[in-house]
């Protein structure tokens, strides 16, 4: 790791350990237990903290101070955490950052609930950093979060429909996008930022969001499973359609149609066949694919960020959007 490095991953660090000391107040301890319990469960399993660090960031790249943003990134960090819950249930998944997952540790109905809270919770701290313009920050927040929902919706929509690559993106742009957008957009108002500023950190967030989600399904058949925290082919085991899937589906001829049809039909396939689907993958060049996807979409979020008026600033962006594709090299 460079000096430079170095010093945006303290910088970072310190940022985003006041957030946490926010969500720790925020959820500690309320009461009833039974509610807020399950709710800092959640919470304290961790994670990237990506989202808050969207917001502090985009705040200071405008002119404002990080101390104003933190409140805001603590609620990002909520609302991102719910739609994390509600996601494990409709998924049946049973574990998340190697922890069990709120529905499985307690039941559906807490779990529920719970993540109901966090909404609410994360518009009480939203609320603590909005200073004169909170109905811009209001609407870009609920606006990210009604396209979560509609991007979730879509992602279950197309397990029993085929779909384009144009309408994968376009559902990604709003599950997984939308969201890192909002980031960038509500930081930048917080920071008093100019329309131009406010423009850029959006498109920065939503290109970026884009390759992230690209490269999360180019992980799931590339990446280390230790690294990775979740198994490895997890989407090839539920027949989940990805930008691989969906790629290789158009690219595939003859007995591999078939055999990825078939995948398809059959919902999934054995964690046996995990190296087959892996080397038909290689064999198509959609992992080669995937990789420029990444690649095309973090140039457009760089490329965006260069209105920025200083250097450090533009550097540090770079440097976030660099370290969130390094493990797919």
């Amino acid at each position: 790791m460079t000096l430079i490095e170095r010093n945006f991953s303290a910088v970072c660090a310190n940022e985003l350990l006041q957030v946490d000391r926010i969500l720790g107040k925020s959820l500690s301890k309320r009461k009833p237990a039974n509610l807020y319990s399950p709710a800092y469960y959640i919470i304290e399993s961790g994670g990237k903290r990506l989202r808050p660090l969207l917001v502090i960031l985009s705040a200071k790249a405008v002119g404002g101070k990080c101390s104003d943003a933190y409140y805001a990134g603590a609620a990002v960090e909520l609302l991102h955490n719910f739609t994390l819950v509600h996601d494990d249930i409709m998924d049946n998944a049973d574990k998340r950052r190697g922890r069990l997952t709120l529905h499985v540790k307690y039941d559906q109905s807490t779990a529920i609930l719970a993540g109901d809270s966090l909404v609410a919770v994360a518009y009480e701290n939203l609320l603590r950093n909005c200073n004169g313009n909170a109905k811009e920050i209001f609407n870009d927040f609920t606006r990210g979060l009604i396209e979560v929902c509609e991007g979730q919706s879509l992602d279950k929509e197309y397990e029993t429909k085929s779909v384009s690559l144009a309408e994968y993106i376009e559902m990604i742009r709003k599950k997984t996008a939308a969201m890192l957008q909002m980031c960038c957009t509500i930081g930048a108002r917080l920071g008093k930022g100019n329309d131009e500023e406010i423009k850029a950190l959006s498109a920065f967030g939503r290109n970026i969001g884009i390759a992230f989600q690209v490269q999360d399904d180019l992980l799931d058949i590339t990446a280390d499973e230790v690294e990775f925290g979740k198994k490895i082919g997890g989407d090839l085991i539920e027949g989940k359609k990805t930008f691989l899937l969906i790629n290789a589906l158009n690219k595939a001829k003859g007995k591999d149609k078939l055999k990825l049809e078939a995948l398809v039909r059959n919902k999934g396939i054995n964690s046996s066949r995990i190296p087959e689907f892996r080397n038909l993958y290689e064999k198509l060049g959609i992992i080669e694919d995937a990789r420029k996807e990444i690649k095309k979409y973090t140039s457009l979020a760089l490329r965006s960020v260069k209105v920025l008026k200083y250097s450090e600033d533009r550097e540090m962006f770079s440097w976030l959007a660099e370290s969130l594709i390094k493990r797919i090299k």
